[in-house]
């Protein structure tokens, strides 16, 4: 399960206050809003219930938690509400069903369907459906309803059947009634059927960063007829902070100390005492010897300590020569008399081993093909822009080795890399993935600090750094779109402008550069959609981007249907088909997000891989999220099926040119 029953809250005043990944539950979309508004660290993982409320999954301290109280926000029940019924409705309303799919996964049968009445949310739909050999169910709807618009009803889940339903009937309580026939999905093509001596599953662990680049050079160096690596342009920020120290009681007794270098260029030596000098009338003075700085507090002429927090921090401010900066704590003016302190060393407050570079980072691409001329159609490749997305590398290295690996032994994979030329970026934010693994594994974001001194203090470091999926050009926070914040603190905090970041330009360096590249996939977890654009609208009136053309709504859509055929063939996991449309149709808007400039800006079909798809529990007959860093047996499969989902497709790029 995603969520646990508590959120610990333990931390000193220099310790950042723990978070942990839980369901909260919302009233309704109005407060499903307003908690996307609020910047707060939220996943894919988005449930509509029964009773009409939503449960989402999302990373919180107890202290965020306590503030997403007032939008409606709870932890979610262990059960799941009943559904109610809801007035208003119309004498008789009239009913369409847009979509009634069965598939069946390796846990089962189940059943999906979306219709929409015209009395809108305020009708009350339940579902009849009839299977072989006189099996039956029924399963009660919920409205999808996003920034005030009415988008249908869907189940809150795939419903489980004990056979292959075949008809559905949709009544609502206001008269209204339609019948369908139920389809399979996803109806896709069948993959390619791989030969004797096909190769996959070279996955052993979850990879940071380095081992992800020594991957890369050492597939390079076995296929060299069939690759390239790519340096792209712009190196990260590296993982690297400034050392700090909290010195005296928060908030109004209480400086924080920062150093101007980096911990690991020579911050992390220095040391601050705070002493009194032991005599009547003596001025307040900071000095530098060595490593050790002493700030000398002023006495009265009784010999009592006078120096206020502010005063401290003036003092050492304007000492050029001691190598740092000081602040009051937060927001406080720092009236409260500081009291003598012992030598306290400046920490950067990095855990990765001494091997781990802090140096600003390469980002590497992988380049695939026979020939890799721009003559082929391209296909890009990229993961890990979130940062605790741990699966989400796996899945391209994984596919990348069965590419390389299969290509004098099976015919479909030659033709792929006959007709194709493909980037892998295996990790796009290198400086977050190692904050993930060394130091907060629930980082999101990458370790760029752009906010203020008073949101700087040492205790506030896992919620620095700028959402990479947020920072692009089209549809962005900066153009008035909704679903991501100017907080600096703030998960989804776009930064301070369009392309700040080394991160995203990178990602936009590659389409760029390459302009045969014509299909994308944005590799994330967690919950188990495939989405494309439109991914943002401008939250009054709802007004998106534009979307596709109805031709090319209908091919992102076969495809997706192709490529998630192939994911299931892997081990039964189905993508849903309420979580397979238009970021905009199936999520809520993220305004910024990569995808978005690569189709409007490139014409690059981009889609969103959501790896992790929720897993049944059969014994509480509930969908039960996997999260983020899941047991690496539930992580490698989930590896293993979306790298299939990926080489398939560079099968439909490969058919392509065809078209």
């Amino acid at each position: 399960m995603a969520s646990e029953p508590s959120v610990p809250a333990v931390a000193g005043p220099a310790d950042p206050e723990p978070a942990s990944l839980v369901t909260l539950s919302v009233p309704d979309l109005a407060a499903m809003e307003r908690l996307v508004a609020s910047g707060a660290d939220l996943t894919e993982r988005v449930r509509p219930q029964a009773d009409g409320s939503i449960q989402v999954d999302a990373v919180v301290t107890q202290s965020q938690l306590a503030e997403l109280q007032p939008l409606g926000a709870t932890m979610a029940p262990e059960t799941p509400a009943p559904a109610q019924t809801r007035k208003g409705a119309a004498a008789k309303d009239q009913i369409v069903i847009e979509r009634a799919v069965w598939f069946e996964s390796r846990d089962g049968y189940f059943l999906s369907v979306e219709a929409s009445s015209s009395a809108g949310e305020a009708a009350t739909l339940n579902v009849t459906w009839k299977g072989k050999h006189g099996s039956t169910g029924q399963v009660a709807m919920v409205p999808y309803v996003d920034a005030g618009a009415y988008l249908g009803h869907q189940f809150n889940t795939p419903a489980p059947t004990d056979r292959e339903p075949q008809w559905v009937t949709v009544t609502s309580a206001g008269g209204g009634k339609a019948e369908a026939r139920v389809k399979e999905w996803p109806g896709g093509e069948r993959p390619d059927h791989n030969g004797r001596g096909y190769q996959k599953d070279f996955i052993t662990q979850y990879m940071p960063p380095a081992q992800l680049n020594e991957r890369v050079k050492s597939l390079h160096q076995r296929f060299p007829k069939l690759t390239d690596i790519i340096t792209l342009p712009n190196r990260t920020n590296g993982y690297r902070r400034h050392a700090q120290a909290l010195i005296g009681t928060p908030p109004a007794a209480a400086v924080v100390v920062t150093s101007n270098a980096y911990g690991s260029e020579g911050g992390n030596d220095l040391s601050v005492e705070l002493v009194d000098p032991g005599a009547a009338d003596r001025p307040l003075q900071a000095s530098l010897n060595g490593k050790l700085i002493t700030v000398s507090l002023a006495t009265d002429g009784s010999g009592a300590v006078t120096s206020t927090a502010a005063q401290v921090a003036a003092a050492i401010n304007a000492n050029t020569g001691l190598g740092v900066k000081a602040t009051t704590y937060r927001t406080d003016a720092g009236a409260g008399v500081m009291a003598p302190a012992p030598a306290t060393q400046l920490d950067d407050f990095l855990n990765a081993p001494a091997d781990v570079s802090r140096k600003p980072a390469e980002v590497l691409a992988l380049r695939i093909g026979t020939r890799r001329d721009g003559s082929r159609t391209g296909v890009l490749a990229y993961s890990q822009e979130h940062a605790r997305e741990w699966v989400t590398p796996l899945v391209t290295i994984e596919a990348a080795e069965r590419l390389l690996r299969n290509y004098d032994r099976d015919k479909a994979t030659k033709r792929l890399l006959e007709r194709t030329e493909i980037f892998i970026v295996p990790v796009v934010n290198p400086d977050g993935a190692n904050y993930s693994f060394y130091d907060f594994n629930s980082q999101r974001k990458n370790m760029t600090n752009h906010c203020p001194a008073e949101q700087s203090d040492p205790a506030l470091r896992n919620q620095w750094g700028v959402d990479v999926n947020r920072n692009y050009a089209v549809g962005s926070l900066h153009d008035g779109y909704f679903g991501a914040s100017a907080n600096c603190q703030s998960g989804t905090f776009a930064g301070p402008a369009e392309h700040s970041e080394p991160e995203s330009r990178n990602v936009i360096w590659l389409a760029q550069k390459f302009r045969n590249i014509k299909f994308a996939m944005n590799v994330h977890s967690y919950g188990g959609y495939f989405m494309w654009p439109p991914g943002a609208y401008k939250q009054d009136g709802r007004v998106s981007l534009p979307r596709p053309t109805a031709k090319e709504e209908g091919y992102f859509l076969s495809s997706a249907q192709t490529i998630e055929t192939a994911i299931a063939a892997e081990r039964g996991t189905v993508t849903w088909p309420q979580q397979t449309g238009p970021v905009t149709d199936v999520l809520y808007s993220a305004a910024g997000n990569s995808a978005d400039e690569l189709w409007y800006d490139f014409g690059i079909y981009g889609w969103d891989f959501e790896v992790g798809a929720d897993l049944w529990n059969a014994t509480t007959q509930r969908w039960e999220g996997v999260g983020f860093q899941p047991p690496f047996s539930e992580g490698h499969q989930e590896a293993m099926e979306f790298a299939a989902g990926l080489i398939s497709l560079i099968g439909v790029a490969a058919d392509y040119r065809d078209r």
